[in-house]
């Protein structure tokens, strides 16, 4: 991975460690709604998602830390505007002491991001870079196989296949990278791709 990389928390500071390796579970939806779960490499739980099995509704997921606590509300964004337009956007709020919501990150998937080769780009709130987008996903998450890249090339984060196994992967992070932003960004993935958090 590259050495020089905006280490602003998305999220929090608190999600930002040294820690690197992680491995995914997921939750088959007749398992509290489905959704995944986070450990790390001494098999702690650190984040859960929740899909739209526990919530009840389509598009919405919640990420929860070690805790339990909701630390990120993910929402798809919808209506007759988003049917009219070529990008779907989904949108992260983080929750103030006083329970309020802060959009913090905008994912952008095209029409056409089932395809292998199209990149689905994120932005995080307040604008980070000069570009229209902060980071993107390339590779092909239903492959386990695809990075988070930053806007000037880095790699932030890498999705790899573990043991043949769709249900258990393994997610490196960049130390210094806000992980709940990271996990956000694959539950968000996941439901695109209809898998854990879908309905």
């Amino acid at each position: 991975m590259a050495e020089e990389t905006n280490t602003m928390p998305v999220i929090s500071k608190l999600y930002c460690s040294s820690q690197a390796g992680f491995v995914v579970r997921r939750r088959p939806n007749i398992e509290n709604g489905g959704g995944f779960v986070v450990t790390d490499c001494s098999q702690k739980f650190v984040f859960r998602v929740d899909g739209c099995g526990v919530l009840g509704t389509k598009g919405e997921l919640v990420l929860r830390d070690g805790n339990g606590d909701a630390s990120l509300l993910i929402r798809r964004k919808g209506g007759m505007v988003e049917a009219l337009n070529i990008h779907k956007k989904w949108k992260g709020y983080t929750f103030d002491y006083e329970g309020s919501q802060k959009l913090v990150f905008t994912l952008k998937e095209t029409c056409s991001c089932l395809a292998k080769n199209n990149a689905i780009r994120n932005s995080i709130e307040p604008k980070g870079s000069s570009k229209d987008w902060d980071s993107e996903i390339k590779g092909y998450f239903p492959d386990r196989n695809c990075s988070i890249i930053d806007s000037i090339d880095n790699i932030v984060a890498q999705v790899h296949e573990l043991m043949a196994s769709k249900d258990l992967y393994h997610v490196a992070v960049k130390p210094g990278i806000d992980q709940a932003f990271v996990f956000g960004v694959i539950a968000v993935l996941d439901c695109i791709y209809g898998e854990s958090t879908g309905c």
